[in-house]
């Protein structure tokens, strides 16, 4: 089940949605979902209800409601038309790490403030460029976030790139997981050996995987390279990880 709250931030309102299982018992450990480029859409809604009937309340904000409230992406269209892409690509690239800093205190505070969130440990997944976000919260909130994951994740790692995630993973305290596509160019094998350096170096708990076969977007069911297979054995990485550092009522 779900429903769809406001959360407020330094830049305005945030829309966002809460999914919980349809027979919670109470408050439930606390996860928050971050959709790829294409927004809010019905496969990210999906994939946040999966999660929450693994015994999580999950929260879905909308990345872009700086630039309005629900799905981006009108209905009938996606990221691989001609005339949503350089949208999308503008809307992204105004979500700078000062951006994203905000975001995170406040969806913070929304999981502090619902009843429905259990906020002692949080849990973090990112898609597609969401990936670093989720690596990012882990390494600014290493007293919060407990658990963080990014499948098909782009640009963690681009060289001579002061803005990467990977500078700031010293800090990370929490449990990762990253299930990165096979030939993804967003995410090369350079830029998956220095995250994995960068990674062991600060001595974090971290697991990489190479999704065979799997290209990037592979847990999308709105797109064409989506993997039944790659994205049955994503839910299964996560809700193993959030299982071990959460716990659940599932």
């Amino acid at each position: 089940m779900s429903y769809r709250i406001e959360i407020d931030s330094a830049d305005g309102r945030i829309d966002a949605h809460v999914f919980t299982p349809a027979d919670a018992p109470g408050a439930l450990p606390a996860v928050i979902l971050l959709t790829d480029i294409g927004g809010l859409r019905p496969c990210y809604h999906e994939k946040a209800q999966i999660v929450a009937d693994g015994g999580y309340a999950v929260l879905l904000p909308n990345v872009y409601y700086r630039h309005g409230h629900g799905a981006v992406v009108p209905e009938g269209k996606s990221f691989r038309d001609e005339d949503v892409r350089p949208t999308l690509f503008e809307y992204a690239a105004q979500l700078t790490p000062a951006a994203q800093r905000q975001d995170f205190a406040a969806w913070l505070s929304a999981v502090d403030d619902a009843p429905e969130f259990d906020s002692a440990t949080v849990g973090v997944v990112g898609y597609c460029m969401t990936g670093a976000f989720a690596l990012r919260m882990a390494a600014w909130h290493p007293e919060r976030i407990t658990a963080a994951a990014g499948f098909h994740s782009a640009n963690l790692a681009k060289a001579d790139d002061p803005d990467s995630p990977i500078h700031d993973v010293e800090s990370i305290q929490a449990q990762l997981y990253f299930g990165h596509a096979d030939g993804d160019t967003l995410l090369p094998p350079d830029q998956i050996a220095r995250l994995d350096q960068a990674l062991a170096e600060a001595g974090v708990h971290f697991c990489t995987e190479l999704y065979k076969g799997a290209g990037h977007g592979y847990t999308a069911k709105d797109a064409p390279v989506y993997d039944a297979r790659a994205d049955a054995r994503h839910f299964k990485r996560l809700l193993t990880l959030f299982e071990e550092c959460l716990g659940t009522t599932a």
